[in-house]
């Protein structure tokens, strides 16, 4: 069995998380980094690191193909609004864009993933070492939504699978009936902080994966830094999708949601 991976990291935890766990599992791990995004210390968490720009699909081919890596993971995120300011495409990713409708999500990941796998580099889920990661059915804190909260949980919930379905966003802010943000290309917890804002002190957040979610790669994650984001915008209840949604540092994650009075709940889509 071979066991070397490549690894496409972005920001955040989930490389390092990532990382670990390969390394935990015998795998050699070889890493291409993105400037202004991944974090530097990466690179003690890897065999070896390739920095990249982003769009710069030529180095990855070519630094997968020089380590013999037959399966990569896409880990972390890209600020996608870095994609009208930062980004250096090269002459393959450039035919690769010219080939899409447009730049959704799912479309130029799709994109960039096929154009992997015709290099004979098989693109593989994100979770595929770290099952444990995935969010468990259930309300995990002390707190319990309320009955007004349950409510538009259950409105969120719908809007938020409509938003995914239109590769839009993966979450919204609800209070009282009324949507007060969608997500965009701003992100969670952008998102969060404009929902908040309008709700002065008492909305509901979901976030859920896309009907026809890939797993390979943009998965919903959360951590101890949406529970602190969610406090000072003053959104009292996080809803996530059970089995379909990372969970980072989750003991950690309930203990600041306990302190700061925050409902966390997974649940499963509803059978219509």
């Amino acid at each position: 069995m071979d066991k070397r991976i490549g690894l496409i990291a972005g920001s955040g935890q989930f490389p390092f998380v990532f990382s670990q766990a390969a390394r935990d599992n015998g795998y050699a791990v070889y890493a291409v980094a993105h400037l202004n995004e991944t974090e530097p210390r990466l690179d003690q968490y890897v065999d070896d690191i390739k920095w990249v720009r982003l769009g710069q699909l030529k180095k990855i081919i070519k630094f997968f193909a020089g380590h013999g890596i037959r399966q990569a993971v896409m880990a972390g995120a890209i600020k996608k609004t870095r994609i009208f300011k930062d980004v250096r495409p090269d002459l393959k990713a450039i035919g690769i864009l010219a080939g899409i409708k447009n730049t959704h999500d799912d479309r130029v990941l799709r994109a960039f993933a096929a154009a992997l796998e015709k290099e004979g580099i098989q693109i593989k889920a994100s979770t595929f070492l770290l099952p444990d990661l995935l969010a468990r059915e259930g309300c995990w804190t002390k707190r319990k939504p309320t009955r007004s909260e349950n409510e538009d949980i259950r409105l969120g919930w719908d809007l938020a699978k409509a938003i995914g379905r239109l590769d839009i966003g993966q979450c919204v802010v609800v209070s009282g009936g009324s949507v007060l943000a969608v997500e965009a290309i701003d992100g969670t917890d952008a998102t969060i902080q404009r929902g908040g804002a309008l709700a002065g002190g008492d909305a509901v957040a979901v976030k859920v994966c896309k009907p026809n979610q890939d797993f390979r790669f943009d998965v919903p994650a959360i951590g101890v830094k949406t529970i602190e984001v969610m406090a000072a915008a003053g959104v009292k209840v996080l809803v996530v999708e059970a089995g379909k949604a990372v969970v980072f540092d989750r003991e950690k994650m309930i203990a600041t949601a306990d302190k700061q009075g925050i409902s966390i709940v997974a649940r499963v889509t509803e059978a219509h």
